[in-house]
């Protein structure tokens, strides 16, 4: 099941985002911060009383971003990935947007290829994008 994130959620949402991202992972300061914004929309992937992933959107029709997209790595390659990032497609539509964009690591290859299966085009590189200086694929989908 995939619903909206609740506050009580945090603390499993900040276990994944610690396994998933590790030393870029997001504080529970920035979960907050994201969670008050009238332009942000969170959703968890529930399995049972267990969340195992977790998208976030952000929307100014007509376009919108991807803030974060993380599975558990216990649930990765079930097609979770895939299913959150449609919903996350649909929540833009629904919000009148008409470009969806997010920055993905270059070097993240199962990422990458679940952007491309999902209609993403490869936007431009921006070079030393995240704190550990690694270059980040800007990609793109058209709704």
């Amino acid at each position: 099941m995939i619903r909206a994130l609740q506050w009580w959620d945090l603390d499993e949402v900040l276990t994944i985002e610690a396994e998933v991202f590790a030393a870029n992972a997001w504080s529970a300061e920035t979960f907050w911060a994201e969670l008050a914004r009238d332009d942000r929309y969170y959703a968890v992937a529930q399995q049972g009383e267990r969340i195992v992933g977790y998208a976030g959107l952000w929307f100014n029709p007509p376009q919108a971003d991807v803030q974060t997209l993380a599975v558990a790595p216990a649930a990765q390659g079930t097609g979770l990935g895939r299913r959150l990032l449609s919903h996350l497609v649909d929540g833009a539509r629904e919000r009148g947007c008409e470009q969806l964009h997010l920055e993905v690591r270059a070097d993240n290859d199962a990422a990458i290829g679940l952007y491309r299966r999902s209609g993403f085009v490869l936007l431009r590189r921006r070079e030393r994008y995240y704190p550990d200086f690694s270059d980040a694929l800007v990609m793109g989908l058209d709704l």
